[in-house]
Order: structure tokens, then C-alpha cells, then sequence
């Protein structure tokens, strides 16, 4: 052969690679030609790994994954096309079996982008049993020319939803689709949160997860999915049952087209992930993939072997470990690219940034390497800033790039409406406004520290994880009998405030009452710097009789009920108004705002029209606070006035720095309020403010050009 000759590049074999992990397609054109794949698997615990894989005609297969490098087996193996399924093993001396059913435990590929469940025959007369595998898939989907949004911070309203119980009894979507992620992009659905004016649906875990044991033994299954087996692949039982029926790829199509529609309506995806724990849950729990792997080397354990628990889940990811921190960031990628996820929640996200000696750190190479992703650190990352485990409490910590959960919002908000409201009601006292000031602003003081503003604050009253909106202002303890752990489980400090009655009543008086609660609440958030987030349902008042820990209640418990009462009807209307407030008065701030500290303001009055002290602010019977919002900048100012006692208070409008300033009411939870919308104020005039309520103005400089007068009600749900 002459030396100027090259071998053509159909005849080029490439070598086994180690990265990257779990199945890809081998590079050369000959390769191809024979299905032949790469596979690579991080299972230090093993001296040596087969594959065993089922072809089309329903024959299993072993081939060997001969090279080791540091702890990852690989090695091509050819005849695996689309939509054949495949496992790990443990390779073992030849017995004379088959490979496959009983010759070995098969353990699930950690990086498989589909799973589906075979049935194994038993041995020895046993009953069949049920094994996980990996699907090989691709990658392509006509995305159609749709992009991601790109919604900033600042203007994002997020919309926490759970695929299956957001569309389960919605009457105008077909029944095939209820449940699905067709579902969840159905044009009835897309039209509700385009009229509401969220720009995100933040969903429960859709990765591949399975119900736990104990769940399983009381005949229930894990509704929430915070139980994950498998962080690459979608959970199939949320598509229709036609993709269900024409497999893995039919179902990774239908979720890629979910999220296509609802970028075309302007709508981001975030995703809620669950790598703090796996679904193998404690040391008898089911063995799945990572244990058989290397069980030391996936989850955080002490020096004698025993599992370290920070998530009271029985099992920790050992993020430690560089090959767990890749793991996560391999999926995250993945995620975010091959199915254009806008942003990740992270449940139990302190876990992910315990250091060696188990204590959290902003500095920990997770959070550094996410920062340094190109991918990963330009998605919306969110931190649930808690764990189980000591100084699980990290709320305000995490560092730049990421927002936070702020619990201190959710207790701060919950206790001025509710908390204080019972004792008041009840002969007691409630608090001062200070911390209700605090969080109204942004939570500075627990951002600040990070580096961080009013952005990285997550505002929350209510989550997936507790009372709904509804029943925060209908029960007083907890109702958890359904979930089999008498009433143990859930939370028991709720802040919550019945109104005088448990749980469902037909007194209008009492309704009223929480109707008027859940609009103060609901308007807290919406005035609130930060980025507000809904709960599903929370938007028309859904209830779940009284479960705060309804994660194992797949039915009526928990899928929205779309059929509205009258009150469900009005807290709809009242929440599209306020969002479109909210949305009217950012509009025509700067872009900087309010992420500039110096660039926005707060200025606080009490009901007398005069700058609050410290005095006041601790004073827990001046229940009546105004703040003028806005920025140096922008030409659009608000006035929000906030009454948390149970009397009509007399109240004078403010003069900031001795200027006349014009005060339009624009909404009110107080039913006279409602009433006079339209009508303008001036700086110094006197009016009252409605007992438990808020009111908010549109306020700019100049006196009125008239005497305010009584102005026709508009109503909620147009433009305002």
C-alpha cells in the first residue's frame, strides 16, 4: 500500500470511549451500520460488567464491557438499534444459563434517556418479577423553529403544577388527554394561564421514579414523584395511553411537544428535580442500579459503612463524589438542552452542597461547576435552601445565580393574615408590621449577605408541600387520615386560621371571611418585591379537605377541580387582576429595577400619613401601614395600604418630602373598596381603611385635577 493512501472512513472502527456515560450511538459509518453502540457505566464496585439486552425478536444477549477506566466499564457492542432494551450486570463464570432472565441482577443504566418494565419469569416456581431497563432512544425533534422565552427575573410569575392533577378533571379536555403532557399543552389549558399572566409552570418531578415501599404495602403510590430512579428519563405514565402504547420514543416526543407549545404561548418549563436521594431508598430498600454499582461510592455514608440521612428519604447522593456531581450536571444539561428546560427547582438542595465533613457551603464544586456551565448556569436555578439534616437551614446563602425558596416570606405573610388575625379575633394580640415590612421589600437583609437582591427571593404563602391557599383559611390542624400514618405525618405548625370553624361550612358569613383572607394573601404576593410564585388551584380557591401532605393522594384530593363556586369565581378574577397590576406597574419601571438597590424605593407611612419610627414599626397595635413603591427612574408609582386589625381605621393619604402626590384606587379586597375603584385621592386627604384588608393606588406627582369623587365599578377580570 502506498504511503499516500487512506483508509476510507466507512472502515474506520473508533475504540470503546469512557465518556461520554451511559449509551451512545459509535461513531464510525460502519459502526452504524451494525446498531452498534458505546456503552460506559461508573460501577467502581465491580471487577468486571456485562450488558444483557433483548432484540427485536425477543432474545436476550450478554456481550462484555471490556475496558476499565478509573471505575467507568465500556466497550462497543453491536445489534442494538432504536428501542432495544438493556441492562447492567455484574459479569459471573458461565453456569450453563442463559444470559438474561435469572442469570445475573440486572441493574438499570443511570444514564438511560428511557426505562420501560419487562417481566422476568420467576425461578423455581416463583411468580413473575418486574425489572427495570433501559430503552435506547434518539435524540431528534422538530422543534419547529420555537425557542426558549427568555423570560428575566424580574418579570416572571411562576405557576407550581403537577402534570397529572392539573388537567384530570378539566371538562373541556378531551378524557384521553386528562392527566398527560398533552394535557398540561392543551389550548384550554395554555388559554387559562395566558389569562391569569404566569410566565412559568414550575412541574413536579416528571424524571422516572417509583413508589415506595411502604406506599406500595398500603395500596397507595407516590403521586408527587419525589422518589427518583432514573434522572435522564421521562415518567411514561404521564403521557396518553395511544404514546404509552407506541413506546419510549412516542413518549419523550409528547413531552417535547408539551413543552414546544408552550413556549410558542410564551410559557417556560421548570422542572423540580430530586438529586438529593435515589428511589432506593434505605438499606432494604430495592436494589436498582446505584447500589449494585458502588453503594459507598453514589451515597454518603459514615466510616462504618452506615448511610448519612440529610433527607429523611433513607438514602444521601453523595455529592462528594466528583462522579455524582457529573451526574447531576450531565442531566441537567440534558434536560435543559435536549428537551429545552428553562429551569430547575432543586428539592432538598442543601444536601447537594455538604461538604466532607457534611456541612453546607456556597463554595461547594457543585455550585462552582454549575456556575461555570455554559448550559446549566443560564437556566433559572432555584434552591428549596433546606434539608433535614444540622444546619439544614440555609435560606439566603446560596450564591449568585441562584434563587432562593424564602420561608421566612411564606411565615411572615402567613402569620400577619392569619396567625394575628385568630389571636386578635380570639381576645389576644397580634404582631407589629416590621417583619411583614421586611419581606414586603425583598428580604434585603437575608439576601445581602450572598450578594444577592430582592431577585433571588422566591415568594411563596403556599407549595405542593402543605395547606392549599383554601385551606389555610379553613383548618386549624391538619387531616391526614387518607395517607395511612394516623395523622402523623405533615406538618403541625401551619400558621393557618379556620375563621372560627373546621373545615367546610355553609355560613356566608364565615366564607366571606376566607374569601377576603385568601385576596389579602394572594395581594401580599403580588405587591411583594421578588418573584411571586401560585400553587395550582390556589388562583380559584382549590381545596384538599384539610391534607397538607397530600404527596401520596393520586385522585380528587389533589387533581384541580375546574367546576367553580361562586367564590371560586371571584378569588379567579381577583388573582387575573392583580397579576396584571403587578405586571402594569414593572412595565414601566427601568430594566434595572428593582435589582439596583439604589435604584428603587420603599417609603413607609403609618394610617396618620406620617414616615413610620421605630416605635411604630414595633408596635404590635399600629396594625396600619402605607408604602409608596416604585423607582427613581420610572414614571409609575404605587401606594399600597395595608389595615391587619378588625376595626375601620381613619386614614390620611401621605406627602412624601412635602410633595402632592394623585392616588387612583385600583383594587381592594375590601368589599366597599371594590366599589370605588377609579376614584383619585389627594396627598392630605382623609378616607378609612376597611378592616383586613389592602388596597392598592396608583399614585404619580401632582394633586388631582378634580375632587375625587365615587367612580363606577369596573370589574375584576377586565383591564384595568
Amino acid at each position: 500500500m502506498s504511503s499516500n493512501m487512506t483508509m476510507p472512513l466507512a472502515f474506520v472502527v473508533t475504540p470503546s470511549q469512557p465518556f461520554p456515560l451511559g449509551l451512545t450511538p459509535a461513531r464510525s459509518a460502519e459502526q452504524q451500520a451494525t446498531q452498534t453502540v458505546n456503552l460506559a457505566v461508573y460501577a467502581p464496585a465491580l471487577d468486571a460488567v456485562d450488558v444483557h439486552f433483548i432484540d427485536a425478536a425477543g432474545t436476550w444477549h450478554k456481550e462484555p464491557l471490556p475496558e476499565l477506566t478509573d471505575g467507568v466499564h465500556h466497550g462497543l457492542v453491536a445489534g442494538i438499534p432504536e428501542g432495544t432494551r438493556y441492562a447492567f450486570a455484574a459479569r459471573t463464570a458461565s453456569n450453563g444459563k442463559a444470559p438474561g432472565p435469572g442469570a445475573a441482577q440486572l441493574l438499570l443504566d443511570p444514564y438511560a434517556r428511557a426505562v420501560a418494565t419487562v417481566e422476568l419469569p420467576g425461578e423455581d416456581g416463583e411468580a413473575e418479577r418486574e425489572q427495570l431497563m433501559g430503552v435506547r432512544v434518539h435524540d431528534y425533534f422538530d422543534w419547529g423553529g420555537v425557542g426558549k422565552p427568555g423570560i428575566p427575573w424580574r418579570d416572571s410569575i411562576i405557576y407550581e403544577a403537577h402534570v397529572r392533577g392539573q388537567s384530570m378533571r378539566h371538562p373541556d379536555i378531551p378524557e384521553e388527554l386528562r392527566g398527560t403532557y398533552a394535557g398540561m399543552a392543551h389550548p384550554e389549558m395554555i388559554a387559562h394561564f395566558q389569562q391569569l399572566g404566569i410566565t412559568a409552570v414550575e412541574l413536579l418531578p416528571i424524571h422516572f421514579h417509583l413508589d415506595e415501599t411502604h406506599l406500595q404495602d398500603l395500596g397507595l403510590t407516590n403521586y408527587w414523584g419525589y422518589n427518583t430512579a432514573a434522572f435522564f428519563a421521562p415518567h411514561p405514565a404521564y403521557a396518553t395511553a395511544e404514546a404509552q402504547t407506541a413506546g419510549p420514543q412516542a413518549v419523550q416526543d409528547e413531552l417535547k411537544g408539551m413543552v414546544k407549545l408552550l413556549h410558542a404561548a410564551g410559557i417556560e418549563v421548570i422542572l423540580d428535580v430530586v438529586y438529593n436521594h435515589t428511589a432506593e431508598e434505605g438499606p432494604n430498600g430495592p436494589l436498582v442500579n446505584f447500589r449494585g454499582l458502588g453503594d459507598s461510592n453514589y451515597y454518603r455514608t459514615d466510616p462504618a459503612g452506615q448511610y448519612i440521612d440529610t433527607t429523611g428519604c433513607g438514602n444521601t447522593l453523595d455529592f462528594g463524589n466528583p462522579r455524582v456531581v457529573q451526574l447531576a450536571l450531565d442531566s441537567l444539561r440534558f434536560w435543559a438542552e435536549d428537551y429545552q428546560i428553562d429551569g430547575f427547582r432543586f428539592d432538598l438542595a442543601v444536601t447537594l452542597c455538604r461538604d466532607v465533613q457534611h456541612q453546607f457551603t456556597p463554595l461547594h464544586p457543585f455550585l462552582v461547576a454549575a456556575a461555570a456551565d455554559p448550559v446549566v448556569s443560564r437556566a433559572k436555578l432555584i434552591a428549596e435552601p433546606w434539608d433535614v439534616g444540622m444546619g439544614g437551614w440555609q435560606t439566603g446563602r446560596f450564591p449568585q445565580g441562584w434563587a432562593d425558596w424564602n420561608d421566612h416570606y411564606r411565615d411572615a405573610v402567613r402569620d400577619f393574615w392569619l396567625s394575628d388575625r385568630g389571636a386578635i379575633e380570639g381576645g389576644g394580640q397580634g404582631g407589629p408590621t416590621a417583619r411583614l415590612a421586611d419581606v414586603l421589600s425583598g428580604s434585603h437583609g437575608l439576601f445581602a449577605g450572598s450578594g444577592r437582591t430582592a431577585m433571588a427571593s422566591i415568594n411563596f404563602t403556599t407549595a405542593h408541600d402543605g395547606f392549599t391557599l383554601a385551606d389555610l383559611t379553613a383548618y386549624h390542624r391538619k387531616h391526614n387520615e387518607a395517607n395511612g400514618e394516623q395523622n402523623r405525618d405533615g406538618a403541625t405548625d401551619n400558621r393557618s386560621y379556620n375563621h372560627g370553624f373546621e373545615g367546610r361550612t355553609e355560613v356566608e358569613s364565615i366564607i366571606a371571611a376566607r374569601t377576603q383572607s385568601a385576596k389579602n394573601l394572594m395581594a401580599t404576593l403580588m405587591v411583594s418585591l421578588g418573584v411571586p410564585m401560585i400553587t395550582a388551584g390556589d388562583e380559584f380557591g382549590r381545596t384538599q379537605q384539610g391534607n397538607n401532605n397530600a404527596y401520596c393522594q393520586d385522585n380528587e384530593t389533589t387533581w384541580l377541580n375546574w367546576k367553580l363556586d361562586s367564590a371560586g369565581r371571584e378569588l379567579l378574577d381577583h388573582t387575573r387582576w392583580l397579576i396584571r397590576i403587578r405586571r402594569d406597574f414593572l412595565e414601566r419601571q427601568p430594566p434595572s429595577y428593582p435589582a439596583r438597590e439604589e435604584g428603587n424605593y420603599f417609603h413607609w407611612f403609618g394610617a396618620d400619613g406620617q414616615p413610620m419610627d421605630p416605635d411604630r414599626w414595633q408596635d404590635p397595635r399600629q396594625r396600619v401601614l402605607q408604602f409608596l413603591l416604585g423607582s427613581r427612574e420610572g414614571y409609575l408609582d404605587g401606594l399600597v395600604v395595608i389595615n391587619g386589625s378588625p376595626e375601620e381605621k381613619a386614614l390620611v393619604f401621605p406627602e412624601p418630602f412635602g410633595n402632592d402626590y394623585a392616588f387612583e384606587l385600583r383594587y381592594s379586597t375590601a368589599p366597599r373598596g371594590e366599589q370605588r375603584i377609579g376614584t383619585v385621592f389627594a396627598s392630605g386627604q382623609a378616607d378609612v381603611a376597611e378592616p383586613w384588608s389592602l388596597t392598592i393606588y396608583r399614585a404619580r406627582l401632582g394633586a388631582p385635577a378634580q375632587q375625587p369623587k365615587p367612580a363606577v365599578r369596573t370589574p375584576y377580570g377586565k383591564t384595568p
